[in-house]
């Protein structure tokens, strides 16, 4: 089984049926395994605090959502992440890849990563780092964790968990 197929097979476990997503490279083949199963409604976003504008509506409409996203978008989240989803107690799984990191292609990705875990910590938002694929086995848990306590969490994967930045 893929991690893609795997990290999906844990959403569809945890009752998630409505899925949002920010286009990204590195989290592709995890938003074509979201798109291709009918038992979530997949609705692409065109900016990530329109994304979890569309799982706060989704959650108040009755279904669990989850919102995949880059690490570069955290900071025009923020209000967002504070004044709803926080304020409002609304669960919300965040699927990010992490860029920047050692070995990071792109230059101006390294800026976010610097700021990426301090920003999600001064929110008081529990943060997840995915290094290896092995690491996904504590997904369910973690998801399980966000709809029991009503909060955000953050699930950084960065860029060994899927194999290196190959061609990005």
């Amino acid at each position: 089984m893929s991690i893609h197929s795997k990290i999906v097979d844990d959403l569809v476990a945890n009752d998630i049926s409505f899925v949002t997503t920010v286009p990204c490279k590195q989290l592709a083949g995890v938003i074509d395994e979201v798109d291709a199963r009918p038992e979530i409604h997949h609705l692409p976003a065109n900016k990530e605090d329109e994304g979890m504008g569309l799982c706060a509506g989704a959650f108040l409409g009755g279904k669990r959502p989850c919102i995949i996203m880059q690490n570069t978008a955290i900071g025009v989240t923020i209000n967002t992440l504070a004044t709803l989803t926080q304020f409002y107690r609304m669960p919300l799984p965040m699927l990010i890849s992490y860029r920047g990191e050692l070995r990071e292609p792109v230059a101006c990705q390294v800026e976010m990563a610097v700021h990426t875990k301090a920003l999600l910590a001064q929110l008081n938002i529990p943060t997840y780092h995915f290094h290896r694929e092995r690491d996904a086995d504590e997904l369910d848990a973690i998801l399980k964790y966000t709809f029991m306590c009503n909060k955000p969490v953050a699930i950084l994967t960065d860029a060994s968990f899927w194999g290196g930045y190959g061609d990005q």
